[in-house]
């Protein structure tokens, strides 16, 4: 009944929704820890502070009054997946669809870091949010950190946004303002952005050293979740079944088309297979037009009548590609196993 909860609360993307070049947001993943805040953009504020020469507390309109900068991207929950693990850590229980990309517009984090003057002993800037609760017993605001490297980074550029595709954040989304991290998982994403503080040591706050860390036994400190592992999704072809979504379709040529990216380097290949995985065949890339979003694919599969099982798979710039058999993680995260989609094509004249 947890999960339940949790997964009515929280919603993924609806496969045939890929077709969006940029997801409504509507349509766009969204995972909330604890509540929406209730939050007024006339009176929001957003300080940066810590170890930096000029503390400064902005409003929205100040925010407004820099350089607009737009950026692309595609985010995608780091959990994305959990739900097909055994045995499967109990926790949202995605299956493949909790990914959306949208246009980003803000302020570049080191444009407003540069203004404050970060502090020579500064190593960290912290994030934090206005969403408040309790995870495994511990009170908090969500908080995440960057290194003063990535933090300042001139590519990925993180933003300070306050609007997706054109419109002011929607409240799930972080209205007033959010973190926007180009390549990485959803967590590191900062919705409902109030605080940024310098600091001269890294920082130790539940969601960065307790949650999302890559684990297989209890109390080991673990591996950071960071950057997105390559991942290729399909649209599903034809129509569905209601309960079980498998698909149906007409005997003949089908066009099999979907997304795929990665935040550890640029997609360089997709590649299909109608037969469980047992044979793969490469599929067309569209030409690369947003560094830091997915990238169309597409291929023609000439039905039989049957049962199918489709699957596809992304490999990026630095080689990694999807696996087959997914390795497993007490957290449930950077699940990127091979999509598999059920199909039944009828016989002629059915």
């Amino acid at each position: 009944m947890d999960e339940l909860g949790l997964a009515a609360r929280n919603h993924a993307l609806p496969l045939e929704a890929l077709r969006y070049d940029v997801t409504p947001p509507g349509l766009h993943y969204v995972l909330v820890h604890f509540d929406i805040p209730a939050a007024d953009a006339r009176t929001w504020r957003l300080t940066v502070g810590g170890k930096v020469r000029a503390p400064l507390e902005l409003s929205l309109d100040d925010l407004r009054r820099y350089p607009a900068v737009t950026h692309r991207v595609t985010m995608e929950c780091a959990g994305n997946g959990r739900a097909g693990l055994t045995p499967r850590p109990v926790s949202q229980p995605w299956l493949n669809e909790a990914v959306g990309t949208a246009d980003w517009t803000g302020v570049p984090l080191r444009t407003l870091l540069r203004e404050a003057g970060v502090e020579p002993d500064a190593v960290e800037a912290v994030f934090t949010g206005a969403d408040h609760g309790v995870e495994r017993g511990v009170e908090q605001d969500y908080q995440r950190s960057l290194t003063v490297d990535a933090a300042t980074a001139a590519d990925p550029e993180v933003l300070v946004a306050y609007a997706m595709n054109g419109a002011p954040l929607p409240p799930q989304h972080g209205h007033p303002v959010r973190l926007v991290v180009p390549g990485w998982y959803g967590m590191a994403h900062v919705k409902w952005l109030r605080d940024i503080t310098l600091t001269d040591t890294p920082f130790t706050g539940f969601q960065q050293s307790v949650a999302y860390r890559f684990r297989q036994e209890p109390g080991e400190p673990g591996e950071p979740v960071t950057r997105i592992a390559p991942r290729a999704l399909m649209v599903p072809p034809g129509f569905p079944d209601f309960m079980t979504r498998t698909r149906v379709v007409r005997p003949g040529p089908q066009r099999l088309e979907g997304r795929a990216w990665s935040g550890r380097a640029p997609v360089v290949g997709v590649e299909t297979s109608t037969d469980g995985g047992h044979t793969w065949h490469a599929a067309e890339l569209d030409d690369e037009g947003h560094p830091w979003a997915w990238r169309h694919w597409h291929t023609t599969w000439e039905a039989t009548p049957g049962r199918h099982v489709l699957s596809v798979r992304a490999t990026d710039a630095e080689g990694h590609t999807q696996p087959l058999e997914q390795p497993w993680n007490r957290g449930g995260f950077a699940n990127n196993l091979v999509q598999r989609v059920p199909v039944v094509c009828l016989a002629p004249g059915v």
